[in-house]
This record gives structure tokens, sequence and C-alpha cells, in this order.
């Protein structure tokens, strides 16, 4: 899409909700990375021009979850619980939601009965999960345990229900909406902040007229 050099934030991200009828919207932003690869929120009330001019054109941004919220399973409309599931699913694979092994592997099985459905013997070999790539360090035990609970306690699970139940056990764990950004202190010794922070990716470019 192509915006002219006053358009503000906020206008970015109405057109993306506009797009897809969403409707609540308050829980998203737009994030972009500079040149230096900081991530940024796109501020909705400064020129995005302005926000950017350090960037090259086309300007790539990503639609996430900026705020997560509380009590997911209040959330109203379908698609903000699907895109919450998409945002947590990524947190997951990039290792931003840690958990113990136990939630790991009803998460991962979550994951895969909403993929897959229930398991099938004849349409699932013994080394199926290996298809999915769901954690950085994704062992043999892990996959293992997916797979029991995939068996045996997830069966009968529609996509939609299962996609709930990963919400409704994700957001117990401490580190649900939280977002390490690695920084270095005046020590020089390597720490991180946290910040409560689906990606879609939007390129953008000015129409100078």
């Amino acid at each position: 899409m192509s915006f002219q050099r006053d358009t503000k934030g906020q206008f970015l991200l109405d057109h993306v909700c506009n797009h897809y009828n969403l409707l609540e919207k308050d829980y998203f932003g737009i994030r972009y990375v500079d040149p230096e690869k900081q991530r940024h929120w796109l501020e909705p009330n400064k020129p995005v021009v302005k926000q950017l001019k350090s960037a090259q054109q086309p300007y790539t941004m990503c639609f996430r979850v900026k705020f997560y919220p509380h009590e997911p399973m209040k959330i109203k409309e379908e698609l903000t619980k699907y895109l919450l599931y998409l945002q947590l699913k990524r947190d997951v694979y990039h290792g931003r939601l840690l958990c113990p092994f136990a939630e790991a592997a009803y998460l991962g099985a979550c994951i895969i009965q909403a993929e897959l459905g229930d398991h099938d013997p004849e349409e699932h070999p013994s080394d199926y999960i290996r298809d999915f790539k769901l954690f950085p360090k994704q062992t043999l035990k892990l996959e293992r345990k997916i797979i029991e609970i995939h068996k045996n306690e997830l069966r009968g699970q529609c996509a939609a229900f299962a996609e709930l139940n990963m919400l409704q056990r994700a957001h117990s764990l401490e580190t649900y909406g939280v977002d390490p950004h690695p920084c270095k202190a005046r020590a020089v010794v390597e720490s991180h902040t946290c910040a409560y922070r689906l990606q879609l990716v939007v390129s953008c470019y000015i129409n100078p007229y």
C-alpha cells in the first residue's frame, strides 16, 4: 500500500484491522525494525515517515499482538482468539513463552490437535511430530510426551477448541505476554529487559504527492 508523508501510524493500524474485519483492535499494534535491528512499536499519533526516516523503502512492518489479554477466554471475537493463538504459537517456537516440560508437552499437543485433528495410527507414523518444529529445543522425550497427550487426552477436540485450550494453559505461565530484549548494561554485562507486547508483514511506500 502507499500513503502520504503526513499519514499517521493509526491510519495503518486501522487499515489492517478493517481489511480483516477485526473489531477488537486494542490488543494489536504495528512493529518495525530499524537499521540497527532494534524493534519499535509504530506510534499511532505520529507520522509514519518521521518514525521510519532511517529505514529504506519499501518499509516492512509487522502486525502483532501488543497487549496480551489478562483473561483470553473472555475475548469476544473468534478472529481475535485465533490471532492470539498464532502469536502464542510463535512465542513458543522462538522460546519467548518459557514453560516446564509437562506444560510444553501439553501446549505442543494442542497445536498438533489443531493442525491434524485426532491421532490416526494409519495416517500418523511413530515419528510424525518431527514434521512440526514447535520448540527451539525439541527433544525426542518431549516429542514422545506430545504424542501421548495427543493420542489420549485431546481426542475429539475440533481445531477451535484445541486452540482455546492452548490459550487457557499458556496464559497461566509466567512469561505469557513477555517479550525479552537483549541489551548491555554499563558494566558491559549482558542482560535482558522485558516488555509486554500473528505476524502480518506489511510493505509500504510513500506517495510523494
